[in-house]
């Protein structure tokens, strides 16, 4: 695979800042220089959440970009995002883009894999449990990575398990990984997560008690009001599990992937274990209302079971979707109304309320994504800004669409927990199955704008997109799937 044989592994100073990757890679070294401490291999693996916190993947282009477009989020003028609004594969500009995300993933994955073609040989090296955090994460991260771009490069696993996938890359060096079904990708996939979920049970520091859920900065107006002790252990490294890929999100994200793969038993089982687990508060309203905007939660941090930690975004996104009448990304107002449908249950649902910016003063008028918003200095926020990974609410869909053939009631009662939480008090009835796919697929759009999920959900149910403007692109994977690369093509045949 051309795109990943220059393999550079880099380093984080973990003592120049007391915050977990607040600073840029500072240097390369030899492979055998890297992993010959358990700093090193420490420094390497948050290399790779650097990498994959860039924009060039879930700093940008997978979380904040092109995905939400294809899911018809957004009304454009601009020619060049009508053209990836409309699945124009062939156009340069949407070529190049998903070339960057192939290469970088694959990168990112090829980081991975240096780390645990080393990592066994060392145990000895670490101390406490650090050994199977650190391999733990490193097979997580490289199983979503391949997820991801599977889920982009390829098509269904329930519609051809046999058919073409990706390459699904486990070796370091320049070989070529010739590309593996689909469903020897899902069984690689499901191996890799469950041995890092097997490594992690039991020690991941996320999963005690003590571990509680909360804002960094909150002012507490009780004094005897539970604080929050993510950042309370004294090595950074096991600080702030919810910006790494720890227990819980690994178990999410084999929800995910069972449900893809159609396995629905083992979907509700995972998705289950997350709920019930009590680790993930929903937000309160008083903090999600906050009129002190450096007390203002606007993304429901408590929610978010994994999140890409993203301080460098902050100008991106302000360009991207809330600097005024200059935004690129730009719903209107009427399609706001319609997909949080105002008119009738949604006129009190907080994430309308509380995600976007009306102007009234231009022509035509157009909203503004303030989501993602954060203060200035000398303001402070309230909780450091995040790429949502893998939300709380995301567990509770899965549970409800996984649940529905057996219990309808209880996939409904999933669902509408949701909701409570966002404001809406006009409880669903039990639906058929075609009505509750319909107010689930509603659901994701709400929930996950600016994130980059619905794509893959309309994907995954085999479901026609529709414009704001009414045009109906019939599914297909004409639209589903996106052409691999030309490198690739060219240098894996």
């Amino acid at each position: 695979m051309k795109k990943i044989f220059s393999i550079i592994l880099t380093i984080i100073s973990l003592s120049s800042c007391n915050k977990f990757l607040d600073v840029q890679p500072e240097s390369s070294v030899t492979r055998e220089r890297l992993f010959s401490t358990e700093t090193g291999f420490q420094e390497a693996l948050n290399g790779i959440y650097t990498k994959c916190s860039s924009d060039s993947l879930y700093g940008g282009n997978l979380t904040f970009s092109n995905l939400d477009i294809f899911a018809q989020n957004y009304t454009f003028s601009n020619t060049d995002f009508q053209k990836i609004a409309s699945f124009q594969y062939k156009d340069p500009i949407l070529k190049n883009k998903n070339s960057l995300i192939w290469a970088a993933a694959y990168n990112a994955i090829a980081n991975c894999n240096e780390i645990l073609t080393a990592v066994d040989a060392k145990q000895g090296i670490f101390s406490d449990n650090n050994f199977a955090i650190v391999k733990a994460e490193a097979l997580a991260l490289r199983a979503y990575l391949h997820f991801d771009i599977f889920r982009m490069f390829s098509g269904t696993y329930t519609s051809s398990p046999s058919a073409k996938g990706i390459p699904y890359v486990e070796t370091t060096g320049i070989q070529t990984t010739p590309f593996s079904t689909r469903e020897v990708v899902i069984n690689k996939l499901i191996t890799d997560l469950e041995t890092a979920r097997e490594l992690l049970r039991g020690i991941d520091p996320i999963i005690p008690a003590t571990y509680v859920i909360g804002y960094p900065n909150k002012i507490y107006a009780d004094a005897n009001e539970v604080r929050q002790t993510e950042n309370a252990a004294s090595s950074l490294f096991l600080q702030n599990r919810r910006h790494r890929i720890n227990y819980y999100a690994i178990c999410a994200e084999l929800a995910r992937v069972y449900l893809y793969a159609n396995n629905k038993v083992k979907a509700l089982e995972l998705a289950t274990e997350v709920i019930n687990s009590g680790r993930f508060p929903w937000t309160l309203k008083d903090d999600a209302f906050n009129n002190n905007i450096e007390q203002k939660d606007r993304i429901f941090y408590k929610e978010l079971i994994f999140g890409w930690y993203v301080p460098t975004a902050e100008k991106m996104l302000v360009a991207l979707f809330s600097q005024a009448n200059v935004a690129q990304y730009q719903p209107t107002p009427l399609q706001l109304d319609n997909i949080y449908e105002r008119t009738s249950v949604g006129a009190e649902d907080w994430r309308y309320r509380q995600w976007f910016s009306t102007a009234r003063d231009v022509t035509p008028n157009r909203s503004y994504l303030i989501k993602y918003l954060t203060n200035t200095t000398p303001l402070v926020n309230l909780h450091p800004l995040m790429a949502p990974a893998i939300r709380l609410s995301e567990m509770y869909y899965i549970a409800a669409e996984a649940s529905f053939d057996n219990n309808p009631q209880q996939a409904t009662a999933f669902l509408n927990d949701v909701r409570t939480h966002r404001g809406i008090i006009d409880m669903l009835p039990t639906l058929t199955k075609n009505g509750f796919i319909s107010e689930l697929t509603k659901e994701y759009r709400k929930e996950f704008y600016g994130e980059s999920q619905l794509f893959f959900m309309l994907k995954r149910l085999n479901q026609d997109i529709i414009s704001a403007s009414g045009q109906v692109y019939p599914a297909s994977e004409s639209i589903y799937v996106l052409p691999i690369p030309d490198d690739e093509n060219a240098y894996n045949q």
